[in-house]
């Protein structure tokens, strides 16, 4: 999903203008990374959660030259998804390979 997808669907369904939907979903952004911030999680029913996750120091290999590099300790968000949203996935997962054996059949 891009940031223009979020401004054409709120602007369609709010009728507000471009402008003020482009701004709304730049708040909607901002307000999520506010809550993974403070909490180290958000989520929104029926789709996931989004949760903070630490990564530990570590050594790694250079795939170039083989030499082992020191990679730091950082933090990456992890995303689950919800049971609702798998379902639905499988569904249109099965519903677009259907679609794409009979394309090929014809």
């Amino acid at each position: 999903m891009s940031k223009k997808f979020l401004t054409d669907v709120i602007q369609q369904s709010a009728d507000l203008t471009g402008v003020a939907a482009g701004r709304l979903a730049a708040d909607i952004i901002a307000a999520i990374k506010e809550q993974i911030v403070e909490n180290g999680r958000f989520s929104l029913p029926d789709f996931g959660s989004f949760t903070v996750r630490e990564t530990p120091k570590r050594t790694a290999l250079n795939p170039r030259t083989g030499e082992k590099v020191a990679v730091k300790a950082g933090a990456t968000v992890k995303f689950k998804a919800a049971p609702s949203l798998k379902v639905a996935a499988f569904a249109g997962a099965k519903k677009a390979k259907r679609k794409a054996a009979r394309t090929k059949a014809e």
